[in-house]
């Protein structure tokens, strides 16, 4: 007969993988211990990577409830190093965007705030689905290192007020093992697992706020507008849950963000914005062949400041700035973003003073000068932005409207592929990317256009990886004889208020 003094005492059973597969598998929900020896595991690389793979499918597939979520954020993020941006004196405030076509705003926001006084650790990823990844964006750049110490960090962080650096061994070890299992098994579009590994990045660089940039429409791992809204509350209620001063807005990606996407191509356009040249008009001659000639504008300014027309007026941007005519769209966004950062970052009285500091910033030339400090004092080449000759892709092909019309819908999910079928993506994990390939696209959404125009040029790795791209490009984009309604760049702002009470409205 038993103990009668122990039947009551609590029992600490082992925790077993399988069994937590199985959990999740019949709906159930795991407890903060059940987790955190998930996290642990996957950070010491001690469970399978297969039990791991059904485990992430199970929760793709049954969703993961916000007590999961939360937990599975905290354990991520403590599976690590952390950094302390504290003895930078500075607010520390990141940007941070679910992942886009021709997504570039990193280059653009992380130095116009820290060009404005504020101090932008940013911890980034590699291509993920689709979309392209900002560190093999920035390692096109001849020599520049995204693997640093934390020191390493902290003292680019100190000389330039900005860094972008990839996860190191120490820092967030559990996500960098799920993030490449997400990529490999489909399940990246799943909200909580989008949450908690995007949080887990940034909370670990100690931030004191966090802008979210949620992609909605044809090109968002998350298209439908329900979907996006429950990612940007429920990302901003979790961040502010862990003292974390987040806003979220929800932005279009119903078209590439501006013209190019690839790596080096998007870097160049951005540097071209850094350097005051704002983009031309799309509505080109016939036979024009591209609408930005990329290869021209790497050595049209060769000075390192760009200043403002005399008299040109700075306007503050409103967060729910209307659609945007021509192909300002990546300008436009970069400042409405950077002008949260600033304003969170307490350099500016309200969001819509932080875009024209922003603005400022971009005109003057200061945020040009941050970058181009940033990317020395992380070992890039400077010079290969003044080099004509070194974007050299192994084939070009200029793709030509195929029937006159307005540029009804565009597929960006399909034209994300397209860009990774040149070369500028991987099919596995660890391969190389080709940092010259990509898409510049010279027509965009409520376009008119005739048949022969020039529509896109592609740059590949070899004339093999020219057909591909072609054929969804071509699926991709639908003509119509009346012009699209127009979005807007920028439809629904979250802050900590509006993001618990949609979340609430849910229960």
């Amino acid at each position: 007969m038993p103990d009668p003094s122990l039947i009551h005492m609590p029992i600490h059973m082992p925790i077993h993988m399988i069994d937590l597969i199985r959990k999740k598998r019949d709906r159930g929900t795991l407890s903060e211990a059940e987790i955190g020896f998930l996290v642990r595991g996957a950070a010491s690389e001690s469970i399978p990577p297969e039990q791991l793979s059904a485990w992430l499918m199970a929760a793709w597939l049954n969703g993961l409830q916000l007590d999961e979520i939360r937990a599975l954020t905290v354990a991520m993020r403590d599976s690590g190093a952390k950094f302390d941006p504290s003895r930078l004196g500075k607010v520390a405030v990141d940007k941070h965007s679910t992942g886009g076509v021709g997504d570039k705003t990193s280059f653009l926001v992380a130095p116009i705030a820290a060009a404005c006084g504020v101090a932008v650790p940013m911890i980034s990823g590699r291509a993920l689905g689709h979309t392209g990844g900002t560190l093999d964006k920035l390692e096109a750049i001849p020599g520049y290192r995204t693997a640093l110490s934390l020191d390493e960090f902290e003292a680019v962080l100190q000389k330039c007020g900005a860094s972008i650096v990839s996860q190191t061994p120490a820092l967030v070890p559990a996500d960098r093992v799920l993030y490449a299992l997400r990529d490999r098994t489909g399940t990246v579009e799943s909200p909580g697992l989008i949450c908690a590994s995007i949080l887990s990045k940034k909370l670990a660089a100690g931030l004191d706020a966090l802008v979210l940039d949620v992609k909605t429409g044809s090109g968002a791992f998350l298209r439908r507008r329900e979907d996006a809204e429950y990612l940007a509350a429920l990302m901003v209620a979790t961040a502010e849950a862990a003292g974390t001063r987040t806003v979220a807005l929800l932005t279009d990606m119903g078209q590439p963000l501006g013209s190019a996407a690839g790596n080096w191509i998007e870097l160049m356009e951005s540097v071209d914005l850094m350097r005051g040249q704002r983009p031309e008009s799309l509505s080109k001659k016939p036979g024009s062949v591209t609408g930005h000639d990329f290869s021209r504008a790497v050595n049209a300014a060769k000075s390192t400041r760009a200043l403002a027309p005399e008299g040109e007026a700075l306007r503050p941007l409103s967060p729910l700035q209307q659609a945007p005519t021509g192909n300002e769209d990546l300008r436009q966004l970069s400042l409405i973003l950077a002008g949260w950062m600033i304003y969170l970052g307490g350099q500016a009285d309200s969001p819509e003073a932080g875009s024209s500091r922003a603005e400022q910033a971009l005109t003057n030339g200061s945020a040009l000068e941050v970058f181009l400090a940033m990317v020395a004092a992380q070992g890039g080449d400077i010079a290969a932005f003044d080099d004509p000759e070194f974007h050299k892709p192994g084939a070009t092909q200029v793709v030509e409207a195929w029937e006159s019309g307005y540029i009804a819908a565009m597929d960006t999910t399909m034209l994300g592929w397209a860009v990774q079928r040149t070369g500028a993506g991987r099919e596995k994990v660890g391969l190389p990317v080709d940092p010259h390939a990509g898409i510049v696209f010279h027509a965009r959404r409520g376009a008119h256009i005739e048949k022969g125009q020039p529509l896109a040029t592609i740059y590949a790795t070899s004339q093999a990886l020219l057909s591909e791209p072609i054929a969804l490009l071509k699926q991709a984009i639908a003509f119509s004889d009346a012009a699209p309604e127009a979005v807007p760049l920028v439809s629904t702002v979250f802050t900590q208020n509006e993001a618990e009470a949609f979340l609430n409205r849910l229960l």
